[in-house]
């Protein structure tokens, strides 16, 4: 760390005169650029999308996150942030480019970085000396020393950490939270070397509270194990939640006893897991390993999928006690989005329920005042209009709009002998059932011998 090179490259950082190109202008991408301007570089953020360019550069979001519309329209107001297509960018100017580009995985579950690669390849062909890489996708663990580093040495016939300098700082934000985590989370600052580990500390790090520095493998694992950890804890909630069912038992109290042990943190059951990182993740961080027994990680997942279709099995049960068929049923789905009080349906669990329930015959209504993505059911404008003449009532996502319903109210506009299944057990179940309100929810042990469909 003692060469004049080096030295000018964290001169540039402190003084702020480092341009920085961001790579992707999506949910991640977009609220870093506006952070790093906001923190005085001057920022260039690119997306393949000319819609989201448009939007970012006359002053507003793409996409609602508190917080960052204003972040937007003061920063391109001031010269500090413009975006333009990837394929306009050629770093003529660039010290350093942020690459926040989606890793997905495809239909066999197996990751598909062909997006990343593209980006990557564009950067390693106009890659000058001394500029410093980040990469904030997830990866499978490797992905930055058996793939990322050597495509960008042969692209650039330069050498990492040496010429130019490459280190993966994976993200830590969830949608509603990015801007204040971005800040408030400690930063994994993972190098493929010393060099590289230091600069891209001293960059993030003014921005980031606080930054932890490791190696670039190490930090792959520790992205991929956050979230595959909640994902493997969600399971053991609704593997609970299955077995209180069958013994007569309510998971919530079950969960809520044995977390009042100091060593337990037991998290909430669910209709199934949502989003663009736990459904993917687990899957990321086993790819290319050998376990010599059970995979508990893919028991999770299987176990986190199935919940979709253990809630349509529940909305079945629910109505055939109450005497109605689900066929030509009229159901009310509360909550498109995959978390509550975001607009975000990515992998929501509310699509294999309403896909499902739509082939059984019935007739869907869906109300969600955050998210605009109904699945191919009619979409209601408001919660009386979804629940008048419904024969049964779904929470999907815990809205904080739908955590304390006029229950007597929704008794009134629901058909003769209505039902509520509470998928996030946000509703009192006494309360429900004092309302007129046949109530069955996940882990309720009211729904007895559920099977799988």
């Amino acid at each position: 760390m003692e060469t004049a090179t080096i030295k000018k490259l964290f001169k540039k950082i402190q003084d702020k005169n480092l341009r920085l190109a961001i790579i992707g202008s999506g949910y991640v991408g977009l609220p870093t650029a506006a952070l790093f301007a906001r923190t005085g570089f001057t920022v260039t953020t690119t997306d393949i999308n000319s819609f989201i360019i448009k939007s970012i550069n006359s002053g507003t979001s793409p996409f609602n996150e508190p917080g960052l519309q204003e972040l937007v329209s003061r920063n391109v107001q001031s010269g500090k942030l413009r975006a333009v297509l990837n394929c306009d960018l050629k770093f003529e100017e660039e010290d350093a480019a942020i690459i926040s580009i989606q890793t997905p995985i495809d239909e066999n579950k197996k990751p598909n970085l062909s997006f990343l690669l593209h980006a990557i390849e564009n950067v390693g062909k106009n890659l000058r000396k001394q500029m410093l890489i980040v990469i904030c996708s997830t990866l499978p663990p490797r992905t930055m020393q058996e793939v990322i580093r050597p495509k960008l040495e042969s692209l650039s016939a330069l050498k990492a950490d040496k010429d130019f300098y490459l280190a993966y700082v994976p993200e830590r934000i969830a949608p509603g939270k990015a801007l204040r985590e971005f800040v408030e989370s400690p930063r994994l600052i993972g190098g493929i070397g010393p060099n590289s580990t230091e600069i891209a500390a001293e960059l993030f790090g003014t921005v980031c509270h606080k930054t932890i520095k490791t190696d670039a493998t190490t930090a792959e694992i520790a992205k991929t194990a956050e979230n595959t950890f909640r994902d493997v804890n969600i399971a053991l909630a609704n593997q609970l939640a299955l077995i209180c069912e069958q013994h007569g038992a309510d998971v919530t109290k079950v969960i809520e006893l044995a977390n009042t042990h100091p060593r337990v943190n037991i998290h909430t059951p669910g209709p199934g897991v949502g989003g663009p990182c736990l459904t993917k993740d687990p899957y990321l961080l086993t790819r290319g390993t050998k376990l010599p027994n059970k995979d508990v990680i893919a028991a999770a997942r299987e176990t986190n999928d199935y919940m979709p279709r253990h809630v349509v099995k529940l909305i079945q049960n629910a109505l055939e006690h109450e005497c109605k068929s689900i066929k030509n049923s009229r159901i009310a789905i509360l909550g498109t989005a995959y978390k509550a009080n975001v607009e975000d349906s990515r992998y929501s669990p509310a699509e294999p329920i309403i896909k499902k329930l739509k082939d059984l015959g019935a007739k869907i209504i869906s109300y969600d005042p955050h998210c605009q993505s109904t699945f191919g059911a009619k979409r209601a404008t408001s919660l009386h209009e979804a629940a008048k003449s419904a024969d049964c009532l779904v929470v999907i996502t815990d809205h904080v709009e739908f955590k304390n319903l006029d229950l007597a109210d929704i008794k009134q506009l629901m058909r003769e002998n209505p039902v509520i299944v509470d998928g996030k057990r946000i509703i009192n179940s006494h309360e429900a059932e004092k309302s007129g309100l046949a109530y069955y929810g996940v882990g309720f042990g009211k729904s007895r011998n559920t099977t799988q469909i």
